[in-house]
């Protein structure tokens, strides 16, 4: 994963991402979380044979909105839960300009979309911060490198 904060997002995000409909079953999309191992699914709808995401829905969300309060969960879609309010990022945007985007809006994991809007993968902090403890490791051996060189040239 070279490249770095220059890098496209479209080239780090994950494309294997767990996707529900809006009227599929509160349970129905724990299962999915679940099975995959997943903290969320991408809520999407097909139109002209692109699927395109409407909006996400969290772990978080089903323990919030509904277990708390107790809410049965055969009473509610997922359409009732989900974050309508999506915040996506074109697979060509750069590392550094999303990463500045998920931090001025509060939110974990991000939708890539490509240039017709339809869903190409999700990016969270967790692929971020793999990316870019890469880097500081890179750069912390340049350093260590650049130390023995001077050693070896002053004896």
């Amino acid at each position: 994963m070279k490249g770095g904060v220059n890098m496209p997002i479209g080239e780090i995000c994950n494309r294997e991402v767990v996707i529900v409909r809006k009227e599929d079953s509160i349970l129905e999309a724990a299962k999915l979380m679940r099975e995959y191992h997943v903290g969320d699914v991408v809520v999407v709808d097909d139109r002209e044979g692109r699927v395109i995401p409407l909006g996400i829905l969290t772990d978080r969300d089903i323990v919030v909105e509904l277990i708390a309060k107790e809410v049965p969960l055969d009473s509610v879609s997922v359409q009732d839960v989900m974050s309508e309010d999506l915040i996506s990022a074109s697979e060509n945007r750069g590392v550094w300009d999303t990463i500045q985007c998920m931090r001025a809006r509060g939110i974990r994991r991000i939708v890539v979309v490509d240039d017709g809007g339809g869903l190409v993968g999700i990016l969270s902090i967790d692929d971020l911060l793999e990316l870019l403890s890469g880097e500081l490791s890179d750069l912390a051996k340049l350093s260590m490198k650049e130390w023995d060189r001077e050693k070896e040239t002053r004896g």
